[in-house]
């Protein structure tokens, strides 16, 4: 909820569009830092209570933000709200690899999307409506959300020691698996492809809702229904539709087509026409192009990885999720600052296309 208002936040609180910019990367920046600390803290003492103390810890921090008036308060707020806030992913992709088995991982990726797009989906809804009476009840109510998961953590998922998280390892997988991330040539190719298709990805909480509110001249709470779209459609869809791929084809050719499909999405945007229709469009194909992508993402790195080193794979592989944030946010603002909209598009497009292009490479190669 706050994430995705967060550069107009900044607008409203008097603050440029670069400004806000560099706000959503500096909650990159704290990103980078929370997964690298959060893949070593998985590994070292175990997932279970590093997400519960990220999830309470971080609904503080948001509230706290939302008291914060000054630039230099917001940013230093930020990072460690993003450092403690995104610690959670490697704790949550080591705990879904562990709860679920080779046979239903893409799927139970898919069904925790499921869950976090229908919040999204809600969030993004009740934000812009939020945001409409008074921003500032956006940090209280996502700051509330994020302490009631973490109390419903305890009482709902089933407890899990460090020696039963490691369990499942054994000699069979340690032969191919017991590389560290960093010398993982595959890995590190893959990381690279991600980061591309990751930036891009991230204009839908920075340089987009900034984009239709002033090139398409949208209110708040139509971007907030038309950003809502994309979780609405991906709790409906998307768990069928990996059902159906699943094991059809490699899981790299569904990163390529993903990227492929986010690159037309960007493409829409600089179509003349009907804002609404517009921004509808490119929502709807960049909303299939991460149904089509993004699942199968987790499935492959976990499939390189193994209970022993799961931590610091999911780690790393969130760290190039919050470095194209903080690259995305910048870059994409700065552009638009300096170059306008419609070649921020076109350069955006031409990353994605890139990126694609890169995913098939490392399917040829693999």
């Amino acid at each position: 909820m706050v994430l995705a208002f967060m550069t107009l936040y900044c607008m409203h609180m008097g603050y440029s569009i670069k400004q806000g910019g560099y706000v959503v990367a500096i909650y990159g920046l704290g990103s980078i830092a929370g997964a690298f600390l959060g893949g070593l803290i998985t590994d070292r003492f175990g997932f279970y209570y590093n997400q519960f103390t990220s999830l309470f810890c971080g609904g503080i921090l948001f509230i706290t933000l939302g008291q914060m008036r000054s630039y230099e308060a917001i940013c230093i707020c930020t990072f460690f709200l993003s450092m403690v806030n995104e610690s959670f992913r490697p704790a949550n992709a080591a705990a879904i690899a562990h709860y679920s088995s080779a046979k239903n991982r893409t799927q139970s990726f898919s069904l925790v999307r499921l869950a976090i797009n229908i919040g999204w989906g809600i969030g993004g809804a009740l934000g812009g409506f939020l945001a409409g009476i008074n921003y500032h009840l956006l940090f209280w109510v996502d700051g509330f959300t994020n302490i009631t998961a973490a109390f419903l953590l305890l009482t709902i998922l089933p407890k899990v020691s460090l020696a039963q998280q490691k369990s499942n390892f054994t000699k069979a997988e340690s032969g191919n698996k017991s590389l560290l991330p960093h010398k993982d040539k595959a890995f590190l190719r893959f990381l690279i492809l991600t980061l591309l298709f990751s930036t891009c990805f991230f204009q839908i909480f920075s340089t987009i809702p900034v984009f239709f509110k002033e090139g398409l001249h949208l209110n708040e709470t139509l971007i907030g229904g038309i950003l809502s779209i994309n979780g609405i459609l991906i709790a409906m869809v998307e768990m069928v539709l990996v059902f159906k791929l699943e094991g059809r084809r490699p899981y790299l050719l569904f990163m390529c087509y993903g990227s492929i499909l986010m690159g037309i999405s960007y493409l829409i945007l600089n179509i003349p026409g009907n804002g609404f229709i517009i921004a509808l469009l490119s929502m709807l194909v960049i909303t299939l192009a991460e149904m089509i992508g993004m699942p199968f993402m987790n499935s492959y790195y976990i499939s390189l990885s193994s209970d022993q080193n799961r931590g610091k794979y999911a780690g790393m592989y969130t760290m190039a999720w919050s470095m194209a944030q903080a690259i995305g946010s910048v870059a994409g603002s700065i552009i638009a600052y300096r170059l306008g909209y419609f070649n921020l598009w076109i350069i955006v497009t031409a990353v994605c296309f890139t990126a694609a292009a890169g995913y098939y490479w490392l399917l040829r190669k693999s």
